[in-house]
């Protein structure tokens, strides 16, 4: 497979997984996402700032979330997010620690 292909194909990966998330099972829980996989919506959106910023495009993580999100953070919560336990919330601050904040200093 020649490399533009390959980028092509990880590109449609990328937007099937973007509609799962957002259009498929927005019912599934950002901290349900974290505290099982290590990564979340929030991530992604991420990751998708920091290529850009990579390529030399600013974005701010405000602008990223909402090109990702499809719309503001707000509205986002307002639609769809529900409150956690404590157990999820003690098990997300593990999960971001060793996913998230680890990473960053690495």
């Amino acid at each position: 497979m020649d490399e533009q292909t390959q980028i092509e194909i990880e590109a449609a990966a990328f937007r099937a997984l973007r509609k799962h998330l957002m259009e498929d099972r927005p019912d599934v829980q950002n901290i349900d996402l974290m505290n099982l996989g290590g990564f979340c919506r929030n991530c992604l959106s991420r990751w998708y700032q920091e290529a850009a910023n990579e390529r030399g495009i600013e974005m701010s993580k405000d602008e990223a979330r909402e090109i990702y999100y499809g719309m503001s953070m707000d509205e986002w919560k307002a639609k769809y997010q529900t409150g956690a336990s404590p157990e999820k919330q003690a098990a997300f601050e593990v999960a971001f620690k060793e996913n998230v904040t680890d990473k960053a200093g690495k």
